[in-house]
């Protein structure tokens, strides 16, 4: 189908909930989506491509087709999304790796010795079940540190059918392990440590550790000293183990902190699990993704994550506000069976908490982002937005300073690959402005040398830029599309349109048409840097010609008048000439009373 003939299809389509199928010329699903209302949510497809995202406008070029899915909820289509994106893995959807296992370790407690173990989900036969675990590797390392923390046994022995069979291994021997292949252990002492255990896999060290100072204050009371320091030992271990909670990923988590941040190569949602009051676990998923909604890469992910993960908390903490959150709610609360919170929290304790997760999703891109890519995926969005066919490799940008309408100068610098390339910046001393200030004649007068020279073949202004990039408004861009034109040149040329707060917030081609750049970050640091950087260049050129002519002035030859006062007098007044005419009066607000009355005697000697 053509664009006429899918926006007829929308046209007709209800105002009901659903899901929605796009496919390509193949007839291959290559995005599925949810909507409350579909006319609306599929419409919103194949409106005016500028007002489309990046990746939308991707997807929408490659939709030949759709079909639809009424359903009588948005929960039943929600819940219809997610089964239907793991059936086709559309290529457009956010995906996880569905082979990623999220495991258990089991605990039977009716055994007389009772062992863990790690399974793939939990089961209805009367186990404890702890968990779920990042990873089997996870779940292993918990146990091995809880179990040498407590000297449990580690080994695939059973008892009591193995006591007494083999020598005790070398784990009694170091001390790690109490050895019930002895037969000194009774039943009831291990089910003991096996509670303590227990404890700290629900994430209550603090209670365990009040529960072993006051037995080992009992033995000691006693005289059981040999008791007193096993109980010493066994409580240092476990408050070893507070401080590195981290490699003891806790229990069914009674908190998750969910944030997404959007870096300039790869997206990250991170999710940190809370258990007991303290942090238990971080696990992260990365996006190649640019230009992508936070809400909708975060509800996305939320649904996914969890249906395979096969556990909710209670509550989870948003980064960002999710379009549908009270129907995902729902959602996550069929699987949970009992009611999860969704909250996007805007103060207090529970900010910091998204603050921190956003913090760990930015290091982790960081980590993985590349500064060469960085600034090459930065380019990749300058022509994305603006439409240029080439990448800009080399960007050009000027700039016209002046003082008090006197010594009009103008700056180029040079950007290759996203860095400036100062071997390449140029000044310019304006001729036309000579007598007053006239910024559009000033920029192109420059713009026109510049071209001119490299005309000429001045190895200095070759090559051409991939763009002009110009500090100014429609006005400035126009007079540069007018000289780029005499020459018979096309090279795009973009102004750098300020807001009221003196930051870059849109490109404006000659023809009037915009481009926002505010919304996507690396974008806006790159048109920013380069802005900053060519006004800089033209104030330090134009206070450097200023400087050469005030080393000169008359002032020099005033006793008590230095560099600063010097600089203050003309900051003040502007001119030699407004200082002649000042006042005493007016002298001594800038100066003390004995330098202004020798700036003015000087002036006025001959009165």
């Amino acid at each position: 189908m053509n664009r006429e003939q899918l926006k007829e299809r929308v046209r007709k389509l209800p105002m009901q909930p659903g899901v929605y199928l796009h496919k390509d010329k193949t007839g291959k699903v290559i995005y599925v989506g949810k909507a409350k209302l579909l006319k609306n949510r599929v419409s919103n497809y194949f409106q005016a491509p500028e007002r489309l995202n990046p990746k939308t406008r991707q997807l929408v070029s490659h939709i030949a087709d759709f079909d639809i899915i009424v359903t009588e909820t948005e929960f039943e289509a929600l819940v219809l999304e997610n089964s239907m994106i793991k059936k086709y893995k559309p290529k457009y959807n956010i995906l996880l790796k569905d082979d990623k296992g999220y495991p258990y370790i089991r605990l039977n407690m009716d055994a007389p010795y009772p062992a863990f173990s790690v399974v793939s989900k939990p089961g209805h036969d009367g186990a404890r079940y702890f968990g779920p675990y990042p990873g089997r590797v996870a779940a292993r390392r918990a146990i091995d540190t809880i179990s040498e923390a407590l000297h449990l046994k580690t080994c695939s022995r059973v008892f009591p059918r193995d006591i007494g069979k083999d020598r005790p291994c070398l784990n009694q021997h170091l001390g790690r392990c109490c050895a019930p292949c002895t037969g000194k252990v009774s039943p009831e002492e291990y089910h003991a440590l096996i509670g303590q255990a227990v404890a700290l896999f629900e994430g209550d060290a603090k209670r365990l550790e009040k529960e072993l100072t006051e037995k080992m204050n009992e033995a000691a009371e006693e005289l059981q000293f040999e008791r007193a320091a096993l109980l010493r030992d066994r409580l240092r271990a476990v408050q070893r183990l507070g401080t590195r909670q981290h490699v003891v990923a806790g229990a069914f988590a009674e908190l998750d902190v969910a944030a997404f941040v959007q870096g300039q190569t790869r997206a990250c949602v991170c999710v940190l699990h809370y258990g007991g009051g303290a942090l238990q676990d971080k696990e992260y998923t990365l996006f190649h993704l640019t230009e992508s909604d936070p809400a909708e890469v975060l509800s996305s992910f939320i649904k996914q994550y969890y249906a395979q993960r096969g556990a909710v908390p209670k509550t989870i903490l948003l980064s960002h506000e999710l379009e549908e959150q009270e129907a995902v709610a729902e959602y996550l609360s069929s699987i949970a069976e009992r009611r999860v919170e969704l909250a996007v929290p805007q103060r207090g304790e529970r900010r910091v908490l998204t603050r921190l997760a956003e913090k760990n999703a930015r290091e982790e891109i960081e980590r993985r982002e590349k500064q060469s890519e960085r600034r090459h995926k930065s380019l990749e969005l300058l022509q994305n937005v603006t439409g240029m066919a080439a990448l800009p490799l080399r960007l050009e940008a000027y700039d016209i300073s002046n003082f008090a309408g006197q010594d009009t100068v103008g700056s180029m610098v040079v950007f290759t690959e996203g860095q400036p390339k100062k071997s390449d910046y140029r000044k310019f001393r304006i001729a036309c402005a000579a007598n007053g200030q006239d910024d559009y004649a000033s920029m192109r007068e420059m713009l026109t040398r510049r071209v001119q020279r490299y005309v000429d073949g001045d190895e200095k202004f070759t090559p051409l830029p991939g763009a002009f990039l110009i500090d100014g408004g429609l006005g400035h861009v126009r007079v540069c599309k007018e000289v780029l034109d005499s020459f018979g040149l096309t090279t795009p040329c973009f102004g750098m349109v300020k807001d009221d707060h003196h930051r870059t917030r849109a490109l404006v081609a000659p023809d009037g048409r915009e481009f926002g750049i505010s919304a996507t970050p690396a974008l806006f640091a790159l048109i920013g840097r380069i802005q900053e950087e060519v006004h800089r260049f033209a104030i330090e050129y134009n206070r450097k010609l200023g400087g050469k002519k005030v080393r000169g002035s008359t002032l020099d030859k005033i006793e008590g008048i230095g560099d600063k006062r010097r600089a203050e007098l003309l900051r003040h007044f502007g001119s030699i000439e407004n200082i002649r005419q000042a006042s005493e009066q007016e002298l001594t607000r800038v100066l003390p009373r004995n330098a202004a009355q020798a700036v003015y005697d000087f002036f006025h000697k001959e009165d």
